[in-house]
C-alpha cells in the first residue's frame, strides 16, 4: 500500500471526523494502546525513553535535547506533535524524519493489527489517530535500533498514549490553561494530568512556576517518593539574559547558542540541559559540554518565532495557540524585531481557544490584522474571529483562504515583517506555500 493512501486513511481517524460520523466521544485510557502494543510485539520495551509533558515548550524542550543527544553521537528518536505540514515530521531518528515507504509500511502493519483485534474483539474500537501514531513512532524506533527515545506527550499526561513507556526520568515544561474541556477548567486540574507521568521513586526535571502547578507536582512528586531536579542552575543570570549566554554544566562552561528565540525559551533550554547532564551523570549517556553546547546550536524546531523570507518580505511564524504562547510571542517580537515592528498579523485559530483572549494579547499591536480560515473542522469561524477583533477596536479584514491572506498581509506590510500565528494549522500551511514560493523564485 502507498504513502498517499497511509495518508489519506490515517486522515479518517481525526476526532472531528469521528464525531461528524456519530461516533461517542472517545474516552481517554492505556488499556487498549496496551494491548495492540503487545499485539506488535511490546516494542517501545526495546529502548530507553524520555517522557516530556507540559503546555508550553514540551516541543522545543523535545527537540533540543534530541538534537544534543544525536550530537553526542546517541542513536535518538524523536517522537513530537502535532506536525506542520506533513505527519512524517512528527517520528525522527537523528535529525532525518521517517521516509515515507517506511511511514506506510508501519502504518499498515499498525492499522491491520488493530483491524484484526476489533474484529475479534480484542479491542473495543479503532485506535485513535494518536494512539496508531504512536505505536507506529515506536516500530520505528525498536526497528531503527534507537539507543534512546524521547517521547514529547500529545495531551495531558496520566493518560496520553506516550505513558505507557517507563521513562528513565520524566520532564515537566511550563503549565497553563489549554484543552480545559479535556483536562480540566483549572491549572490544578491541568497540572495533576501532567503529573503523571511521573513514576514511583523516579526523577522529576522541572523549573519553578505558576504557584498552583508548583503546589500540585511537589504533592504527586512527595507521595510517589519521587527526586525533584531544578533547572534553574541553567538559566541565564539577569546580565547574561542576552542570546547567546553561557551556563557551567558538566564541569565546563557552555555557550548557550539557540536558533530557537525569544526569553520563553531560555527556560526550555535550561530543562533540556538539565535532561541531558542527568542521562550523562546517573544514566551512563556520552554527552559531554561540548555535545551540549553542539546540539543546541543545531536544533530544528521551525514555526517557533522562526523567520522566513518570502517575495523579498521577511516573514516570522508562530505556533502560539494559547494566552501564554501569545503573551511569548509578543515579547518575542519586542527582542527580536526592535523598533523595527511588525505591521501586519495574519490571524487564524481553532473554536475551541479563548479566542477572546488571544486577541486582546496580540491584535491592538499591530497596524493591520488580516485573518484567515484554517482547515479544521475546530476552526474559528470568521464570525467569531471579526467579533473578537471588534472588541479590541481592530479593524481586522477577512480573506476567503490562507493564499489570499498572505498576499493581503504583503500588500499592506510596505516592508516591515509581517507575523503569521494563532494556530498549528495556519502555520504550517502559511509556511508551505511561503517556502514553496522561496523555491519557485
Amino acid at each position: 500500500m502507498s504513502y498517499a493512501a497511509a495518508i489519506e486513511q490515517l486522515n479518517t481517524m481525526t476526532p472531528e471526523l469521528y464525531q461528524k460520523a456519530g461516533q461517542p466521544r472517545r474516552k481517554f485510557s492505556l488499556d487498549e494502546i496496551r494491548v495492540l502494543l503487545a499485539e506488535l510485539g511490546n516494542p517501545q520495551l526495546k529502548f530507553p525513553a524520555i517522557l516530556i509533558a507540559g503546555t508550553n515548550g514540551k516541543g522545543s524542550t523535545a527537540a533540543t535535547l534530541a538534537s544534543i543527544l544525536s550530537a553526542a553521537g546517541v542513536r535518538t528518536g524523536l517522537y513530537t506533535s502535532p506536525h506542520l505540514e506533513r505527519a512524517n515530521e512528527r517520528i525522527r531518528i537523528d535529525r532525518s524524519e521517517i521516509a515515507d515507504d517506511d511511514f506506510a509500511r508501519l502504518f499498515f502493519r499498525v492499522s491491520g493489527t488493530a483491524g484484526q483485534m476489533v474484529k475479534v474483539q480484542k479491542l473495543p474500537q479503532q485506535p485513535s489517530y494518536f494512539e496508531i501514531l504512536t505505536a507506529l513512532a515506536f516500530l520505528y524506533f525498536a526497528e531503527a535500533g534507537a539507543q534512546i527515545a524521547v517521547l514529547e506527550v500529545g495531551m495531558g499526561g496520566r493518560l496520553d498514549a506516550t505513558n505507557v513507556v517507563d521513562p528513565l526520568f520524566s520532564v515537566i515544561t511550563d503549565i497553563s490553561l489549554d484543552h480545559m474541556e479535556w483536562l480540566g477548567p483549572t491549572i490544578t486540574a491541568i497540572a495533576r494530568e501532567k503529573a503523571g507521568i511521573m513514576r514511583r521513586n523516579g526523577t522529576l526535571i522541572t523549573l519553578p512556576q505558576h504557584a498552583e502547578a508548583n503546589q500540585v507536582l511537589g504533592e504527586v512528586a512527595t507521595e510517589l517518593n519521587v527526586q525533584g531536579v531544578n533547572a534553574a542552575r541553567y538559566m541565564p543570570g539577569l546580565l547574561g539574559a542576552e542570546d547567546p549566554y553561557t551556563v557551567h554544566a558538566l564541569g565546563a562552561q557552555i555557550e548557550v547558542n539557540s536558533p530557537l528565540k525569544g526569553a520563553h525559551q531560555h527556560r526550555n533550554l535550561a530543562l533540556a540541559i538539565a535532561s541531558a547532564v542527568e542521562l550523562a551523570e546517573r544514566h551512563g549517556f556520552p554527552v559531554t559540554a561540548a555535545a551540549i553546547a553542539d546540539g543546541i546550536k543545531l536544533t530544528r524546531w521551525p514555526g517557533r518565532l522562526e523567520r522566513v523570507r518570502s517575495g523579498g518580505v521577511e516573514w516570522i511564524l508562530d505556533v502560539a495557540h494559547n494566552p501564554a504562547g501569545a503573551w511569548a510571542l509578543r515579547a518575542g517580537l519586542r527582542s527580536l524585531l526592535g523598533d523595527n515592528s511588525a505591521k501586519v498579523l495574519v490571524f487564524g485559530c481553532l473554536r475551541d481557544k479563548p479566542i477572546a483572549e488571544m486577541a486582546q494579547i496580540l491584535f491592538p499591536i499591530f497596524e493591520h490584522v488580516i485573518l484567515a480560515p484554517i482547515h479544521s473542522s475546530r476552526a474559528a469561524s470568521i464570525d467569531e474571529l471579526l467579533a473578537a477583533a471588534r472588541a479590541t477596536g481592530t479593524k481586522a479584514v477577512a480573506e476567503e483562504n490562507v493564499s489570499e491572506a498572505l498576499k493581503t498581509a504583503e500588500e499592506l506590510a510596505v516592508g516591515s515583517p509581517i507575523v503569521v500565528s494563532g494556530s498549528v494549522y495556519l502555520v504550517g500551511e502559511a509556511r508551505s506555500l511561503l517556502l514553496g514560493a522561496r523555491q519557485e523564485a
